[in-house]
């Protein structure tokens, strides 16, 4: 997938891809990232080689740190870190039509390895989000036991759980049994 522009839902799927690549890696280095890609409309993936596949692990794993402390960077640093990361990466930016899409930005030239694309994507994507509403929107899940990201999508950002259910029910259901004990005693 190209972020084809600075729409909501582009700009929404590429962000919500990232993290969702950032914690399929933490959760198991092996994680193997091509039905995910494909998956968000990233259309070179199923074709991508598997030394391609192999760089966008390595290079989300070595993003790891700076995308877990997004939540607690301020939109200076974050800039910073994106902008040196664009710095490594091929992006020269066309506007082309194909696939039904209509006109659409691609980042990276055509002949460019599937993991520049795809990190370029992403790049231009945090870029985009961190303009805009700086790093507010993410956050880290407040269950306990869990330390995976998440974006904020709601409008009074209120979102405190990460993508798995398991964490919101956990927690609901010891504070309510800790209110039920509180209550018996």
């Amino acid at each position: 997938m190209y972020v084809a522009s600075v729409t909501e839902s582009e700009h929404r799927i590429t962000i919500d891809a990232m993290v969702d690549l950032h914690n399929s890696f933490a959760d198991d280095p092996s994680f193997d990232p091509r039905p995910l890609l494909s998956d968000v409309g990233f259309s070179r993936a199923p074709d991508a080689s598997a030394a391609s596949m192999n760089r966008v692990g390595q290079r989300m794993t070595a993003l790891g740190d700076f995308l877990a402390d997004l939540p607690d960077l301020d939109a200076e640093d974050a800039a910073a870190r994106v902008s040196e990361e664009l710095t490594e990466l091929p992006i020269t930016p066309s506007i082309v039509d194909h696939g039904g899409v209509g006109p659409h930005i691609h980042w990276t030239p055509p002949t460019a390895r599937f993991d520049d694309q795809m990190m370029a994507d992403v790049m231009m994507a945090l870029a985009q989000e961190i303009c805009d509403n700086g790093t507010i929107r993410f956050g880290t899940c407040a269950a306990t036991d869990c330390q995976r990201l998440f974006y904020d999508a709601t409008r009074n950002r209120s979102k405190k759980f990460c993508s798995d259910s398991r964490c919101a029910s956990r927690t609901h259901t010891a504070d309510h049994r800790r209110r039920q004990a509180s209550e018996a005693s």
